[in-house]
């Protein structure tokens, strides 16, 4: 959900610009404008110091202008860090038994997971995803089921097969699991 209002909305802001800049480049090489564009010509400025000037007697426009400046550049951070952080976990830590530990790549360990979820009857396809803390890892998992699985069944593989097995071999205390179970929607087809 958030990369695809991510794309969009970089795609809006990308196009705001586009126009803008080239409309504004397009008036500075001389191009005549519409008559409804706010530049006139080639030795038109953006504010005339009438505009420029008209809210500096009032006691309430810095402080506007610098809240809204202020709150723009707090919704731009938000969005960078929204951005850059990352929801998948890259390593989790391995109890070894000898004090040292390992570290035991992520998506090695989504694998297995999605390898032993598959090979239950019933399930067409297993997405494994892991989040949380290398000490502490969580796991999101899809399970898309054919139409004569059994949903019970399926979970009760899961959990005490694949998850169990997963979390024994990481040496994990627990291994929290949310689990999503959709149905594959096949195609009609007639039978003669």
């Amino acid at each position: 959900m958030l990369r695809t209002v991510n794309r969009v909305l970089l795609g809006l802001v990308g196009l705001l610009l586009l126009v803008l800049g080239g409309s504004v480049l397009a008036v500075g090489l001389g191009l005549n404008p519409p008559s409804w564009w706010i530049h006139d010509g080639k030795n038109d400025v953006l504010l005339s110091d009438a505009e420029r000037t008209r809210w500096d007697g009032e006691g309430w426009w810095w402080p506007t202008v610098i809240a809204a400046l202020a709150l723009v550049v707090l919704l731009a951070l938000w969005w960078l860090t929204a951005v850059l952080r990352r929801r998948r976990l890259t390593e989790v830590r391995v109890n070894t038994g000898d004090g040292e530990g390992a570290l035991l790549r992520g998506r090695a360990l989504e694998g297995v997971l999605e390898n032993e979820a598959a090979e239950l009857d019933g399930v067409q396809r297993a997405h494994a995803h892991l989040t949380g803390r290398p000490d502490a890892p969580e796991t999101r998992v899809r399970l898309q089921l054919e139409p004569h699985a059994d949903p019970g069944t399926a979970l009760n593989y899961l959990t005490t097969e694949a998850l169990t097995h997963a979390r024994n071999s990481a040496g994990l205390e627990s291994l929290p699991a949310e689990v999503r179970m959709t149905g594959v929607k096949h195609k009609a087809e007639r039978v003669s």
